[in-house]
């Protein structure tokens, strides 16, 4: 007899369930309110990735506006909000107000959790489009997504520019001429490094500090597309304390097979145009042979940590090759000292920055040294 602690909840097939639709879904998954509980909603993230559909995750504790931000920012077809603190009557209208104010008040919103009955046709009637209770189908959810899918057609005028950038992103990814203002910004950084080394915590650690100054920053965040369905769980952003650094940092996660970055310089020269002159590009967990981002950016950062290797690692080929700077993250974990060594030989007076970027450690320093 199966160990229901042991077996997974919903086994679900790995099929493409998306790819009749005029885009691939985007989905916001976030939790609003006090609940700390995510077991259920990365269950989701899985099933929905699993089905051909790009999964942004925001995390836990996400207030109405910070979902709306990244909704926009994200350019969504649809906010899944879910909650079990009983406060859907007070977070849902303002998130359904924030989603107004930052210029998407067309996204679709559902709503999941422990919704009493007889708050659900309130909801509806103030602008939700679905309630999902404990115990819907992950058919459902996934019908509900693949409804949400309307072809991209560019922002209206009156759209705040934010939006219009977001859109012409989702555009441009898709193959059409965009037109918009364009330029190249001051300073491009390109961020890679093997998966785990803490590119995203470091690029949050970064956001935060800029914003502390009162500047702008632009990530591009890519994350691995699904070879067998062309879903993608996006989840970089979850870093990123959006509560505090509000609308300073435009963060857009996108998905690529391999180092497909055909479109990066176009969506550079967008972010340009619209007034970022601090962009960071983070890679996706790269590989001793994923140097493609040097041709785009104007500096190179390779993140390692602790225990990547030994010293022939090093003298191979490669990745290491292509940076201009070195960061050495996870600085307070056993053998930094060695690594630095390591670098030392092979970096050619090239810089090494030591961060821990949990707790901000050498983020500033690295900061005021790129920008």
């Amino acid at each position: 007899m199966p160990n229901p602690t042991t077996e997974p909840t919903t086994i679900l097939e790995k099929v493409d369930r998306c790819g009749d639709l005029p885009h691939r879904p985007r989905v916001l998954l976030g939790k609003m309110g006090l609940d700390g509980h995510d077991r259920g909603v990365k269950l989701i993230a899985r099933a929905l990735r699993d089905s051909g559909v790009h999964v942004i995750y925001s995390g836990l504790w996400q207030t109405p506006r910070s979902l709306a931000i990244a909704a926009r920012d994200e350019d969504v077809d649809c906010i899944a909000a879910s909650m079990m603190s009983n406060s859907h009557n007070v977070l849902v209208p303002k998130l359904i107000e924030a989603c107004g104010d930052v210029g998407r008040p067309d996204v679709r919103i559902n709503v999941g959790g422990i919704i009493p009955q007889e708050d659900v046709q309130g909801m509806l009637d103030s602008g939700v489009h679905g309630v999902f209770h404990t115990g819907t189908s992950i058919s459902d959810v996934i019908e509900s997504v693949r409804d949400s899918v309307q072809p991209l057609e560019p922002s209206a005028s009156t759209a705040s520019g934010t939006a219009r950038l977001a859109r012409a992103i989702s555009r441009l990814m898709q193959g059409h001429n965009v037109d918009l203002p364009r330029r190249r910004p001051d300073r491009v950084i390109g961020l890679t490094g093997s998966p785990g080394a803490g590119k995203s915590t470091l690029v949050a650690a970064m956001a935060s500090t800029l914003h502390q100054k009162g500047e702008r920053l632009a990530v591009v965040a890519f994350d691995p597309m699904s070879p067998l369905t062309s879903g993608a769980l996006l989840g970089d952003r979850l870093r990123v304390d959006f509560n505090s650094v509000d609308e300073s940092v435009f963060y857009r996660s996108l998905a690529v097979i391999g180092e497909d970055y055909q479109h990066l310089p176009d969506i550079i020269e967008l972010l340009g145009g619209a007034g970022y002159d601090r962009v960071i590009v983070e890679t996706v967990g790269a590989g001793q042979s994923d140097v493609a981002i040097r041709t785009h950016v104007d500096t190179t950062i390779v993140v390692v940590v602790p225990g990547m290797g030994d010293a022939v690692q090093m003298d191979k080929a490669g990745i290491l090759e292509i940076a201009d700077l070195f960061v050495v993250n996870k600085a307070d974990f056993s053998g930094e000292a060695k690594l630095v060594r390591e670098l030392l030989d092979i970096a050619s007076g090239r810089a090494i920055h030591e961060t821990v970027a949990t707790c901000g450690q050498g983020v500033e320093e690295l900061v005021n040294a790129l920008f």
